[in-house]
């Protein structure tokens, strides 16, 4: 039987970590994010563009433990001025995991957030 149903693309994305409140602080202190002001219980969602982006307690059957979170996973964020989010992010002693770079979205660079996800961030 052949499905009638589409996918349009992906339309939500969420983190899943130990410490929700400590990864909201982050995207909130380093990246200027805000709280959405709806969100589902053992999650914070913030009010980006295009996607809903959140970060929750991790759901059953997912172990955190088994390696770095995200691995295989690329997670590019968007800003105005990768160069001056750079900048800003190794100052607070965030982690840089590859030094900013021209790329094909822009000015990018990859750095760690919360937990040990591996974020790029491109633009400007």
């Amino acid at each position: 039987m052949t499905s009638t149903a589409t996918v349009t693309g992906p339309d939500f994305l969420a983190l899943q970590v130990r410490d929700v409140e400590a990864a909201a602080a982050f995207f909130e202190r380093h990246l200027g994010l805000t709280r959405s002001p709806a969100a589902p219980p053992h999650a914070v969602v913030f009010d980006t563009r295009p996607l809903p982006f959140a970060v929750r307690e991790p759901l059953p059957g997912t172990d955190l433990d088994s390696g770095r979170p995200g691995l295989g996973v690329a997670l590019w964020l968007a800003t105005d001025d990768a160069q001056a989010l750079h900048d800003h992010l190794a100052a607070a002693g965030v982690p840089i995991l590859t030094p900013p770079q021209n790329g094909p979205f822009g000015r990018m660079f990859t750095f760690a957030g919360p937990e040990g996800y591996a974020l790029t961030a491109h633009g400007g």
